[in-house]
């Protein structure tokens, strides 16, 4: 039944696709500091676009840029979401996807079948596998769980001898043993949050081990259901470790995902998923800095103030939010976020933000489905972003093979990419 209301989706959106792009062509990406929004036009029948999940075939792999060669460190895995690499270069995965929450009307049952198709929904494994490459050949051999029955983990961190989950409803630490390779434990509640919504809870450690900023998304598109349900949410968190408080420090951001600190300035940045329902490209997700006690105009509105009339409005919210720094074009959904010293890999000299986009399922023309790397120069992006993996889309844009998620360095100058439609780890190198 799913399956077959899921075509009839698929026909319903492909027809309203084709009104929209009548008489004008699609919205080109919207890129960089300064970008050129259009306006917003609001959907009464959102636009649902989202390819087929198809995986791998044998001896099929992402394209890698010019000078890199792509393997895969670790098949077989169970929607690989997040990367967390140990002191000893051992690897952690953090395996969960969203579960279907409850359906009220035929649009939910819309989204639900769609995301079903394109393995967007499903069974959680809730665990964290660990990875070992003991020969140092490329590939992991050595597979253990290293943590299981938790609540959609997704963030991961290592501070001293704790190790710190982000899971769905909060941040757990569990005692940690060089080299162990499974956890057994009890762990310990830091921090509560609501689950549901936008469920991923990524996780990261300040510059000097006392801090640790966790990212909590909203529950829906735009405060759908007002926003006391909302409280709490859409914000970065800040954990003072050694007190055991929390508090919010930064708000007004619907989802934000991955966060890495610049080394020279030590600011936090982060990327952030945009709301839904104004266009291809209207408003773009972005990557901003992160400013503590700074508001980014959730739900009221986006960019440079511009007013979202969908929404019931506050002016004195709309006048203090900040404008985020770089524009990542709409709906690429980029979740994945880490820093890469300049000269890590061939070609890409400069220093600069690796981000991993899952890419849309709600633009006329499919977006993300890619691995970009965006140059900084003096603490801030310097210049439009550039592939470093591509090829997880079909060029017709019916199936998909991957869609890259988390994002990390791992040993002997190696990027690690977490594919969740693979069900690969994908380890980026110079090509021999």
């Amino acid at each position: 039944m799913a399956s077959l209301f899921a075509k009839i989706v698929a026909m319903i959106g492909a027809a309203a696709i084709l009104m929209r792009r009548w008489g004008g062509a699609t919205d080109e990406p919207v890129l960089g500091a300064a970008p050129v929004i259009p306006e917003a036009k609001a959907q009464n029948i959102p636009t649902l676009k989202m390819p087929t999940a198809k995986g791998w075939a044998p001896g099929h792999v992402p394209t890698a840029a010019a000078g890199l060669a792509v393997n895969a460190f670790i098949s077989d895995l169970k929607h690989p979401r997040w990367i967390c690499v140990l002191p000893n270069n051992d690897v952690l995965v953090a395996e969960a996807s969203q579960e279907a929450g409850e359906i009220k009307t035929a649009f939910d049952y819309a989204i639900y079948s769609t995301m079903k198709r394109a393995a967007a929904v499903g069974v959680s494994a809730n665990r964290i596998s660990l990875v070992r490459d003991a020969d140092g050949d490329g590939v992991g051999e050595i597979r253990e769980t290293f943590l299981e029955h938790q609540n959609r983990p997704f963030g991961m961190a290592l501070v001293g001898d704790t190790f710190y989950v982000g899971n769905t409803d909060g941040v757990v630490a569990f005692d940690y043993t060089a080299g162990a390779t499974r956890i057994t434990g009890e762990g310990r509640t830091l921090v509560d949050f609501k689950p549901g919504g936008h469920w991923t809870r990524s996780l990261l450690p300040s510059a000097d081990g006392t801090k640790l900023y966790a990212g909590v998304g909203s529950l829906s598109n735009i405060a759908d259901d007002g926003m006391e349900v909302e409280e709490g949410r859409a914000a970065i968190y800040e954990l003072d470790l050694a007190a055991g408080t929390s508090r919010i420090y930064a708000s007004g951001l619907r989802n934000p995902v991955g966060m890495a600190l610049e080394p020279q300035t030590n600011v936090l940045w982060t990327v952030v998923n945009e709301r839904d329902g104004l266009g291809d490209e209207v408003p773009p997700d972005y990557l901003t800095s992160v400013q503590e006690g700074g508001f980014y105009g959730w739900p009221y509105c986006y960019w440079e103030q511009v007013v979202d009339d969908r929404v019931p409005q506050d002016p004195a919210m709309v006048a203090k939010a900040i404008a985020p720094d770089y524009a990542l074009g709409g709906h690429t959904a980029s979740l994945g976020l880490c820093w890469m010293p300049g000269g890590t890999l061939p070609g890409f000299d400069e220093d600069g933000m690796v981000i991993g986009q899952h890419g849309s399922w709600n633009r006329s023309t499919l977006s993300g489905y890619a691995v970009v790397f965006v140059p900084f120069a003096n603490g801030r992006p310097s210049g439009p972003p550039r592939d470093i993996l591509t090829g997880f889309l079909a060029p017709d844009e019916k199936v998909s093979y991957g869609r890259p998620v988390g994002v990390t360095l791992g040993p002997d100058k190696s990027l690690l990419v977490a594919d969740d439609v693979g069900n690969i780890v994908w380890r980026v190198v110079a090509a021999a």
